[in-house]
């Protein structure tokens, strides 16, 4: 993985953060958050790629979006690069029901899977309310409707801030106004209450983590 900071890219479409912030404590465990493949859309070749996210907390591995990759191995071999193999992943969250963020939810066969209204394992569905649903100690998930009213936001505490993953913004630059989204007020109101949680890092649904500013799509 290539280190990054708050406003650098990582290379070859993976990465991991370290903000390095003078005023963090580090007194104490909190998540770790990595990127396994950066997405990408737009393109003159019709390719689309939802951002993988992976997230360590204590005992828990989680994978945030494992959708639309250029093949399986775009998303095993980061994994196995950190010690990783497909069957220590504990929990697979999908941002939202959309076949580009779950289409290779099945290279994880002992997760546990969670969206907007339940938690699926093996043959057994677990009826629950994502909105405050506690993955680990130092992650979350938050309902947050926007570009679908399934949308899920994955909050992670690290030492240097919040980390969201979110397809309330696509990428950095939104777009401002969602096309696909079936309710706008809807959209904004979830950006603004992710923003309200003075996240360091946003990680969108189609593009590189990004600080948020003030130019940031509301």
């Amino acid at each position: 993985m290539v280190g990054m900071g708050a406003t650098a890219a990582p290379t070859g479409n993976s990465g991991s953060w370290s903000l390095g912030r003078p005023d963090v404590r580090h007194d104490r465990d909190v998540a770790s958050v990595d990127v396994l493949f950066e997405g990408y859309l737009g393109r003159s070749d019709h390719r689309v790629a939802s951002t993988v996210g992976l997230i360590r907390d204590g005992n828990a591995v989680i994978v945030v979006d494992p959708g639309l990759v250029p093949g399986p191995r775009s998303i095993l071999d980061p994994l196995e690069g950190f010690g990783i193999g497909a069957g220590d992943v504990t929990d697979v969250v999908f941002s939202h029901h959309h076949p580009d963020h779950t289409l290779n939810a099945a290279l994880f066969p002992e997760a546990r899977f969670h969206d907007h209204w339940a938690m699926y394992q093996g043959d057994l569905w677990t009826d629950r309310d994502a909105d405050g649903f506690q993955l680990s100690p130092d992650v979350s998930l938050l309902h947050t409707r926007g570009h679908t009213d399934e949308d899920v936001a994955t909050i992670a505490r690290t030492a240097e801030g919040l980390v969201v993953f979110t397809h309330a913004w696509w990428t950095a630059q939104g777009p401002a106004e969602d096309p696909y989204a079936p309710d706008t007020a809807s959209l904004h109101q979830a950006r603004a209450g992710i923003l309200e949680l003075q996240p360091a890092l946003i990680v969108p649904g189609h593009g590189p983590a990004f600080p948020p500013t003030a130019s940031t799509p509301r």
